[in-house]
């Protein structure tokens, strides 16, 4: 089993303690610190450089937004998670564009939150109908500006990931395996020097590759 070494970032206490109590019972996730603002984070990040970082939006000192930014461009390989009480998009929208790759609401099930951090930490996680939608408005469909390094079938898959389809539905989709959806979306993120699906799907708006 793959375990993932996480950073919990929250300046309330029960919050922190009430994430601890969610992840207790999951070995494969291990709780190796906590901060309570974002300039803790990144000092915690640089010496302990944790897989998987839980990060509140609103904190004092420095917020989960600055904090990410720091984080990913010193750590581009460390995956962040933004917890919010509220989903307002203009935030989420905002973490996603600084590097974070997903976020979480801090009101939903247990269960619900250990689906989507297995999910996330094994790169399997949609981006929202929300995120696209808003990409698609800050973006607006344009003809291609030039010849992409993506074969047809890994274009399909960049078209299919920026309407918000999660690996499974891709599969459905082009009848191929979750397997090959998974090497696929690696190949394109290493041919276009992108990190996660936020970027990928703004590539694909910006570049007019969308259908």
């Amino acid at each position: 089993m793959d375990t993932f070494r996480l950073l919990v970032v929250d300046d309330h206490p029960h919050a922190r303690e009430a994430i601890r109590d969610i992840l207790a019972e999951h070995e494969e996730f291990i709780i190796i610190g906590e901060a309570k603002n974002g300039k803790e984070a990144i000092q915690f990040a640089q010496e302990w450089l944790p897989d998987l970082i839980l990060m509140d939006i609103k904190m004092p000192v420095m917020d989960g937004l600055e904090a990410t930014k720091v984080i990913k461009r010193q750590f581009p390989a460390v995956k962040i998670v933004m917890m919010t009480v509220s989903d307002d998009i203009t935030d989420l929208f905002d973490a996603l564009k600084k590097g974070a790759q997903g976020y979480l609401l801090k009101n939903i099930q247990s269960d619900e939150w250990i689906e989507y951090l297995r999910a996330f930490a094994l790169d399997e996680v949609p981006m929202s109908k929300e995120i696209a939608f808003r990409i698609l408005n800050e973006f607006p469909q344009k003809k291609a500006t030039q010849e992409t390094p993506l074969s047809v079938r890994e274009l399909e898959v960049l078209q299919l990931v920026a309407k918000g389809m999660s690996n499974r539905d891709i599969s459905t989709h082009l009848y191929i395996s979750e397997h090959t959806v998974k090497s696929h979306l690696k190949n394109i993120l290493g041919k276009l020097h992108l990190e996660n699906r936020v970027q990928l799907t703004s590539y694909a708006y910006e570049q007019g590759l969308m259908n």
